[in-house]
């Protein structure tokens, strides 16, 4: 039998805001299993979808780089804050973000690319960076959109400086229309998605397992109303339907008017435009997202270093 340790129920407890028996009897009930655990809990109206883990660990930039209908984002990590803030490092990541546009997007393409500045590869200037700088930094992700014709639209929030900041968000519109003016609803569905993190552009591009996994707590949630199972077949269908509005874009109330859809703004978007617009890709980056905090006893720390 797994045993159920006091760092396993902390753990459960950050990522869903439940009590501590309620966590220590969801890992008990599922042998351990952090995940199934999380789902015994949502299925039992004790944890909410969308609580995260909590505090992210990683510092740095998203930088994000076009040219004509390509663009690119990437996410290059350090240690704190105030290293983001300098100059230098800054520059470092406006200029991955250039070479990842002369790549295929990939992380391990962007890091085998030459970067000009040094005439080594981006692996081999960011170990220089750390030689110089005094701290760890990594290119974490990175993604490229690109359309034969149209506009791949940019977001930075909370930019720093021009293309760089702590969350970027790419939209590949597809279109043979007025570029203005495609550019102009691009940006909008850009921070759209940087408002709402959609996890699929269509419903039917959501992941399957993710769409299961909502299936499963959805069934589990209502068997517990003791309703026939043809009512919580209907009952599910419903929930599900819901759950494809909220998490593919398309479907999505628009930030900028809610009382339209995304697909609804775009139909209105292509009077201006003067043609179709079909949205062929999406790409969001958080700085951070899903590294935990390592949490740390600075008491502890200044005692061992005491103890030499």
């Amino acid at each position: 039998m797994t045993e159920i340790t006091a760092a396993m129920v902390k753990e459960l407890r950050e990522k869903t805001g439940a009590g501590m028996m309620d966590c220590k009897k969801a890992l008990a009930e599922t042998a351990g299993d952090m995940e199934a655990a999380i789902d015994w809990l949502r299925a039992k109206g004790i944890a909410k979808a969308d609580k995260k883990s909590g505090r992210t660990a990683a510092e740095g930039l998203i930088g994000i780089a076009s040219a004509g209908t390509t663009a690119v984002v990437v996410e290059v990590n350090s240690e704190t804050d105030f290293v983001a803030r300098n100059d230098a490092f800054q520059d470092l990541v406006r200029g991955i973000a250039q070479v990842a546009l002369t790549t295929d997007g990939s992380v391990e393409a962007v890091a085998a690319a030459a970067y000009p500045a040094t005439g080594k590869s981006v692996a081999d200037s960011l170990k220089d960076a750390i030689a110089t700088i005094g701290e760890n930094m990594t290119l974490r992700r990175a993604a490229q959109l690109k359309v034969e014709d149209g506009v791949v639209a940019t977001y930075v929030h909370n930019a720093v400086t021009d293309g760089l900041g702590k969350l970027g968000v790419l939209v590949a519109l597809k279109s043979t229309g007025n570029k203005d003016a495609l550019a102009a609803i691009g940006r909008q569905v850009a921070m759209h998605i940087a408002a709402t993190n959609p996890l699929a552009v269509r419903s039917e591009e959501v992941d399957a397992a993710v769409a299961e996994r909502e299936r499963n707590v959805f069934i589990e949630q209502s068997r517990a109303s003791g309703k026939p199972d043809n009512i919580i077949e209907k009952m599910v269908e419903g929930r599900m339907r819901k759950f494809f509005e909220e998490v593919a874009l398309l479907s999505q109330a628009f930030v900028i008017n809610p009382d339209l859809t995304v697909a609804a703004a775009l139909k209105e978007a292509e009077k201006d435009v003067g043609a179709p617009i079909e949205i062929t890709g999406m790409a969001r980056l958080l700085l951070g997202e899903g590294i935990e905090k390592e949490e740390t006893d600075f008491a502890a720390e200044v005692a061992a270093a005491a103890k030499g």
